[in-house]
């Protein structure tokens, strides 16, 4: 990134916050506590051992924060779990294929969370039937849950509240020890240069097609939220928060038509700063699956959502790298290469790729409050 352009905007932040000072200053640090509310979880579980299981499901990492989880609950021991067609990303996941990554994430951890309670979750996956080419309102799967003694507890239940999501710029002079990286990944894992280097080329590109197609972009800008108030308004999407952010909003430097013009100075600091994000690769894990059915979509989450855990446990940061996984056309050579590198071959998939490195932790991410999941 261009040094001049980044003091440019964070000295922007900087004197907005000298100069505010009193409430003004606390408008700029405040964090979205209340969007964040669903990740202290009551040490009293709910005697529904559903709404215990669900209160730790709706922490599960989902494409853009989009937590498309819809939930009825049925007679005393089970549920329906179907999605809320209004939380699609139609431009940059046209199959649905991330949204049902989303929803194996989802039922794993909910299934964790009762086995800790001492009941199996019994689920049948998609009972209506797979939907293609694109979700619909039929179920994704219905579960039950059975009291059992001899139901094996999960070691990494006690992972899911520490486990976030880490998008920040990653230590370039530490790398996974590859002892713990093989316990992490549930698939391949790679710390080699080259490797690195080939990967690191295809998602750095991959980002920038992204955010230089419009309606791909769009989708992205559309899903932030500016700053505390609409993190708590909307407690999904991309949160931008923190002093800087509330500081260039605070000025009138950052909002969404600047972002999306591609001559702003919002827009290229972003596209240079993803850049140097998605380059920020010491090391890579991934997940291949056999082909690429609903069900296979759904097995790609549950096993990401097992990495991810024991990479908290870890203390190890990961965040996906998905744009090269897309499936638009202006991501199709992308595509190709990175299933060509990752080794995948004829119906084979990769359903995830993740960088993996040491980074200060983020926090977690904003959540809707379990009771807004459920339909009757």
């Amino acid at each position: 990134m261009d040094l001049n352009r980044r003091n440019l905007i964070l000295g922007a932040g900087a004197a907005t916050l000298a100069l505010v000072g009193g409430a003004g200053a606390w408008r700029v640090t405040r964090l979205p506590d209340g969007a964040i509310k669903p990740w202290a979880l009551d040490a009293k579980p709910p005697a529904d051992v559903r709404l215990d299981a669900f209160r730790h499901a709706i922490l599960a990492p989902n494409p853009h924060n989009r937590q498309p989880w819809l939930i009825k609950l049925d007679g005393d021991d089970g549920a329906a779990i179907s999605c809320d067609l209004n939380r699609l990303l139609p431009d940059t996941d046209p199959f649905n294929r991330q949204i049902l990554i989303g929803f194996g994430t989802f039922l794993e951890l909910a299934r964790m969370a009762a086995a800790e309670r001492g009941v199996r979750m019994e689920m049948t996956a998609f009972p209506e039937g797979e939907p293609q080419p694109v979700l619909d309102a039929r179920p994704i799967a219905r579960l039950r849950f059975i009291p059992d003694a001899s139901v094996a507890r999960d070691p990494l239940f006690a992972a899911i509240t520490t486990r976030h999501t880490n998008r920040l710029i990653y230590d370039a002079n530490r790398s996974v020890p590859d002892a713990i990286a093989s316990q992490i990944a549930d698939g391949g894992y790679s710390s080699d240069p080259k490797l690195l280097a080939a990967v690191r080329a295809i998602t750095t590109d991959a980002m920038a097609i992204e955010i230089n197609t419009p309606r791909t972009f769009q989708e992205s800008i559309d899903l932030m939220r500016i700053g505390a108030n609409e993190v708590e308004a909307n407690p999904d999407g991309i949160a931008m928060i923190g002093p800087k952010m509330e500081a260039l909003k605070l000025v009138g430097a950052l909002d969404r038509t600047a972002l999306a013009d591609p001559q702003s100075t919002a827009f290229k600091t972003g596209l240079e700063m993803q850049t140097e994000i998605c380059g920020s690769v010491p090391g890579l894990v991934w997940i291949i699956t056999p082909g690429n059915s609903r069900a296979d979509q759904l097995e790609g989450g549950r096993r990401y959502v097992r990495a991810h855990l024991r990479a908290a446990t870890n203390g190890v940061a990961m965040h996906p790298l998905s744009q090269a996984l897309q499936e638009y056309p202006e991501m199709a050579d992308h595509f190709a290469r990175i299933h060509q590198i990752l080794g995948a071959s004829g119906s084979q998939r990769v359903q995830m790729l993740a960088r993996i490195g040491y980074a200060e932790d983020t926090g977690p991410a904003p959540r809707w409050p379990l009771e807004t999941h459920f339909r009757t």
